[in-house]
């Protein structure tokens, strides 16, 4: 999986749009119903609800009552997609879902990695960058894809492992090769950082087939 990217100068410039995109994983959305398991076989609505609050149990942070209890969107349906067409059908990320399909073929190397950690910023996050910069940036994504800014800033926002919440605080080196450091507990709160930005995990431990997404509150320079 080559998220490997040098980070030059320019990178620092346009920082601030940058993680627009951190997990905007290709607009893959779901094609499941929701309504069978692997084995082809229908669950009931009681299987549903116990599968699904088993899973909110192990989520943390005020912003994951954010999402859907059930159907598209919901962690009984995310856990069964790998993580990009896991973040197309959520509802704290559609702004980089739409973001990251600039990028040819990126949607499918995340979904096709065996074990990954993605720190994505919210909706939110972005109403702050100009709305130049950010096309700019995905504007150069579709144009030069792995050799784009955009790629560089993903990978920064991205660990080689499948990271739980307890497994997840400390130093993680990123697919980018600097680092992220991140602290606290799902009781307390959490936060991330870059050594330039910290943000605060909004829900965290979010689990897909593949990987396991942190929701973020800033978005991440990735610049020293």
């Amino acid at each position: 999986m080559n998220l490997h990217h040098r980070r030059g100068g320019r990178i620092a410039g346009i920082a601030t749009a940058a993680l627009a995109l951190s997990l905007t994983l290709a607009a893959c959305g779901s094609d499941d119903d929701g309504d069978s398991d692997a084995s082809g076989s229908e669950s009931t609505p009681a299987e549903t609800s116990a599968s699904a609050e088993a899973m909110s149990d192990e989520t943390f942070g005020d912003a994951c009552s954010a999402l859907p209890t059930d159907g598209a969107g919901s962690l009984d349906d995310m856990v069964d997609d790998p993580v990009a067409t896991a973040a197309s059908s959520n509802p704290l990320l559609s702004t980089l879902v739409s973001a990251v399909g600039a990028i040819d073929g990126l949607g499918d190397t995340l979904n096709g990695a065996d074990a990954l950690t993605v720190f994505a910023p919210y909706n939110d996050a972005f109403a702050e960058i100009p709305a130049k910069d950010l096309n700019a940036l995905v504007k150069e994504g579709q144009k030069k894809g792995q050799d784009s800014a955009l790629y560089a800033i993903l990978a920064h926002h991205v660990v080689g492992a499948n990271a739980d919440a307890e497994a997840v605080v400390g130093e993680h080196e990123t697919l980018a090769g600097d680092m992220l450091t991140v602290e606290g507990d799902t009781e307390s709160g959490m936060t991330v950082s870059d050594g330039t930005v910290t943000a605060t995990v909004l829900c965290g431990n979010i689990p897909t087939a593949n990987a396991t997404v942190y929701v973020i509150d800033q978005v991440l320079t990735g610049v020293q």
